[in-house]
């Protein structure tokens, strides 16, 4: 069962029709998003945002009209964040609904990444998203209102091979929201956490690689186990997932209608399940387990190991 009830109980009334601005809208989660709220929503006004490489994806779906508007967004640099929400405040008066989508995923041993290949994942993942904030609470604030939704992920609760830049910027993500969760509290601003896990797309295809990481150059040595194993493993727990980029975008939807949202919410079977086990297994057996259950786990290094 959903461990938050609550989550279920009120839908809030939306008669001041909320501004909602949501970053990442060129594909998968955040294009679906996007869609829900243009064709179905009217109560919303929404700004979509892509990076300006992207932008023209965002133009082929949709017309701008009064409620729905489209804009540049590199969510990496501060000048590119202040500039769109000056643009909202002066069309609107400001951001009600912040959803912080975007993200990139470095797939890449931790001997593998580069500081400049660290720092772009945590600016794309967590110091992006924390500079929106900054910017858009004031306004919420102010209002005695306002949401802010965080796109995390299962690597957020529990890291895995490959994935330890992605994991630390999840977990960034996830500590700075819970912090937040306090301090907004007496202003009457929410915070919530979405949290999906193996969602049935094509993103794994989208992953970054380090030079040192790229299949078409380091798939030897002695993390080439890692690198075998572990990418057709994602592909294939991503295309067993039963959930769907749209449902997750639905979850999203609901979190924004819902009058008291958790802050943790688990939007995936895999999501639900992780959830329970890093709170109800023992510490010392967590990790032995998991290892365990990843492919031929038991192998890797083999050829290459000086343990003793």
């Amino acid at each position: 069962m959903w461990p938050f009830s609550r989550y279920h109980k009120k839908n809030s009334d939306q008669p001041h029709h909320p501004v909602v601005l949501i970053t990442g809208c060129s594909r998968g989660i955040g294009l679906d998003l996007a869609k829900l709220l243009y064709d179905h929503h009217p109560e919303y006004r929404v700004i979509a945002t892509a990076r300006e490489k992207s932008i023209q994806k965002l133009h082929d779906q949709f017309l701008e009209n009064e409620r729905f508007i489209i804009y540049p967004l590199d969510v990496t640099n501060e000048d590119s964040r202040k500039e769109i929400i000056n643009h909202i405040t002066k069309k609107w008066g400001g951001v009600d609904i912040l959803v912080n989508n975007a993200g990139i995923s470095y797939r890449s041993v931790i001997e593998h990444m580069t500081a400049k290949d660290e720092l772009l994942q945590m600016e794309t993942n967590y110091l992006g998203p924390m500079g929106l904030i900054r910017r858009v609470l004031p306004y919420m604030r102010e209002t005695g209102r306002g949401k802010i939704i965080n796109v995390s992920s299962v690597a957020g609760m529990l890291a895995m091979p490959t994935m330890s830049s992605y994991s630390a910027s999840k977990y960034a993500l996830e500590g700075a929201s819970e912090s937040l969760w306090y301090e907004m509290r007496p202003f009457g601003v929410q915070i919530s956490l979405v949290q999906p896990g193996f969602v049935n797309s094509s993103s794994f295809m989208n992953v970054y690689h380090t030079e040192l990481s790229d299949p078409a150059n380091n798939w030897n040595g002695p993390y080439c186990d890692f690198y075998q194993n572990m990418t057709p493993f994602v592909a294939r727990m991503m295309q067993m997932s039963r959930t769907s980029s749209v449902q997750i975008a639905q979850i999203i939807l609901k979190t924004m209608k819902t009058e008291n949202p958790p802050l943790w919410i688990p939007a995936t079977l895999d999501a639900k399940v992780f959830y329970y086990i890093r709170r109800l297994m023992p510490r010392r057996l967590l990790l032995p387990f998991l290892y365990w259950c990843l492919p031929k786990a038991q192998r890797w290094g083999k050829n290459y190991s000086h343990r003793r």
